[in-house]
């Protein structure tokens, strides 16, 4: 890699953007060749209002829309299906490139491609052949209400069918979405339960109450479920919920978007900051250089970044390579296989998590006072990232990982591991 490809790994995403009447139109992507100009087309539009929308929160429907004209709800859904037919490596990579433009968006681009491995990994080809190809045609967005840490939403038996009543948090994309993953738990003997329903079926309401520091455009309120029936036949049942060393990827998969998101973020907060210093930064009135660019302090800060970007990024393309190799092992993946990959997103978790931490807020180290004007919003770099890394404690990856050094011992699946 030379040394200006160390920049050009992602585009810069942060830079100034063209006003909406000269944007790039977004060409529907139709096969997968013409995904990156469309991807990038998508992400110049995204940058330029990531920002203004940050501080309004709700929902980014016009981003939303746009994501469904681009054609990639269909990015890993199978070619014979209707899809595009990217591996999770090429869909993970689309994650990484958005979250620099808008880890908001990029969020819900990414559940919605989790949502569609969740019926693959949890359900029988009979079941998510036909939403998947749905999926594509339609241009559907899948929701998540699964959130297996919230036990207040139980499931009861009926004749033919099981009803669902109580509450769920943290439930993203679940609001202007077509279909939702929904969880539960069996009233009679507390067995998890996890289905496929439409979003807009009776007895589901989705609560705008997601008002946090951070990610304020994911959607990520509450929904309750009043009496809602779920057929037998949308149960997620064969081979179930983390049965299976396949089926056992899913918060592999899970915990691999978070990765990309967090590296989008500090990438994307790079490129601000580079673009700040580069263009309307001052020197301090002791720097030994006319320009902050020249700055030798300015630039070993800059050096440092850019060793943690790279850092980041070579963890988190090894473990998005050994996720996609194991996902095409299909149900030959065995435990061994299975818990290198989650060693392997462990690894690239943690250093995303300490360095993207860092990266964005050391940035202003550099810029200076000016760039806490609020009008900028680099300070929303550091909210996405520290709201996103509080979604299971690091501390918990780094155990893991001593473990298998220590004792070789790899983690036990759960949802979070």
């Amino acid at each position: 890699m030379t040394p200006s490809a160390l920049l050009e790994t992602t585009p810069d995403t942060a830079a100034a953007a063209p006003p909406p009447e000269h944007w790039p139109p977004v060409q529907r992507a139709t096969q997968l060749d013409q995904v990156p100009a469309t991807v990038q087309a998508l992400c110049t539009r995204f940058a330029a209002t990531a920002a203004e929308r940050d501080l309004l929160g709700g929902t980014p429907q016009q981003q939303r829309d746009d994501i469904r004209h681009s054609g990639l709800l269909g990015l890993s859904i199978a070619q014979p299906l209707g899809g595009l037919g990217a591996d999770w490596p090429q869909v993970l990579q689309v994650v990484r490139q958005m979250g620099a433009a808008d880890s908001s968006v990029a969020h819900l681009f990414a559940f919605h491609h989790l949502m569609l491995a969740t019926v693959q990994l949890f359900g029988t080809a009979a079941q998510w052949q036909p939403w998947l190809a749905h999926t594509a045609r339609r241009d559907w967005f899948w929701g998540n209400a699964l959130n297996p840490l919230d036990r207040r939403t139980l499931c009861h038996q009926r004749e033919g069918h099981v009803e669902l009543s109580g509450k769920k948090s943290f439930c993203s994309g679940a609001l202007d979405s077509e279909m939702l993953i929904v969880s539960a738990f069996r009233a009679d003997n507390g067995a998890l339960v996890v289905a496929a329903v439409p979003s807009a079926r009776s007895g589901i309401t989705m609560l705008n109450d997601w008002d946090n520091i951070g990610q304020r455009q994911t959607d990520s309120g509450s929904v309750n479920f009043e009496r809602l029936r779920v057929d037998n036949s949308e149960l997620l049942l064969q081979p179930g919920p983390l049965s299976t060393p396949r089926s056992c990827l899913r918060p592999l998969l899970a915990q691999l978007i978070l990765v990309n998101i967090y590296i989008g973020i500090a990438q994307g907060a790079f490129d601000q900051a580079r673009r700040y210093t580069l263009e309307e930064a001052r020197p301090w009135l002791r720097a030994p250089a006319g320009r902050v660019a020249d700055d030798p302090q300015v630039q070993a800060s800059f050096g440092e970044f850019l060793a943690a970007l790279e850092a980041m990024r070579a963890l988190g393309d090894r473990a998005n390579l050994a996720f996609g190799q194991a996902w095409s092992l299909g149900d030959a993946l065995s435990e061994a296989g299975r818990g290198e990959v989650a060693m392997a997103t462990a690894a690239a978790k943690v250093v995303a998590t300490r360095e993207g931490l860092a990266l964005c807020n050391r940035l202003f180290d550099v810029t200076g006072a000016r760039s806490t004007h609020a009008g900028l919003g680099l300070d929303r770099h550091w909210r996405n990232l520290r709201t996103h890394t509080l979604h299971d404690p690091v501390h918990y990856k780094l155990q893991e990982l001593g473990d298998w050094a220590l004792n070789q011992r790899l983690p036990v699946p759960s949802f979070y591991s």
